[in-house]
This record gives structure tokens, sequence and C-alpha cells, in this order.
């Protein structure tokens, strides 16, 4: 049999400010623009999972989509409606750029996932024209 493909797309909101300590003030307002702004910016994200594998014969799933929800939802806990850079022990040591997010949240349904071998690819996208894919 085949291979499927089995996405979920979930939504969250969350804030940051583009920052690098290792900057002055000046390179990162030259390098992130508006994005560094002094009190921050928000976003309403969408966050797609992909899981990837063969159909169970004995449940005729690739996955639980419950469980896999379940499993997206602990993580969204951890950002949603969050201010990334104050609440999120991660970005404490990196900037909370859409392509450092997406590797975090890779990283954080990686260690929840039941079967985290099926974890095949993520979309993030922080706008309805960007958005950063990535594959563990």
């Amino acid at each position: 049999m085949g291979i499927v493909e089995l996405t979920r797309r979930e939504t969250f909101s969350a804030s940051h400010r583009l920052q690098n300590s290792l900057l002055s003030d000046i390179e990162n307002q030259q390098l992130y623009g508006k994005c560094n702004n002094l009190n921050g910016h928000g976003h309403n994200y969408v966050w797609e999972v992909t899981l990837r594998g063969q159909i169970d014969p004995k449940s005729g799933m690739v996955y639980n989509l419950t469980n896999l929800k379940n499993e997206m939802k602990s993580v969204l806990d951890e950002v949603d409606h969050k201010n990334l850079d104050k609440d999120v022990v991660y970005f404490e040591s990196n900037v909370s750029t859409t392509e450092n997010l997406i590797v975090y949240l890779w990283n954080e349904l990686k260690s929840r996932i039941t079967n985290p071998e099926l974890l095949y690819k993520m979309i993030l996208h922080e706008t309805e024209k960007n958005s950063v894919a990535y594959h563990g």
C-alpha cells in the first residue's frame, strides 16, 4: 500500500519583537525594521502539521486525528496568547523569527507525539502572504 500524508491545521496568536541581543539598537532597527518596534507586535498564526506513513490495517488510519489535535494543543498552550520573547524560555537565546518558531514547534511536538517517526512537515503561516515550511 502507498504512503498517505495527513495534515492538521490549528491557529494561535502571539506577540514578539525581533531583537538580537548581540546587535546594537541601530543594527537591530536596520535589520528588522518595523518588526523591531520597541513594544513588539503580534500575529495570528496558522500552523499546519503533516504526518506521513502507511495506513494501519487495524485502524484504517495513518494516525488518530484526535490524538494529534490534543498533542498540538499541548504545544500551543505554551505559545498561544503569549509574548514569545518573555514567556517562552527557548526565545531567551533565540530570536523569535518565524523560522525559529517553527523549529521550536517541531521539537516540542516531536517530544509529545506518540509516533514521532511519522512527523514529516510543518508549515507556519505568519501572515496570509508569509509562511515557513520545515522538514526536521
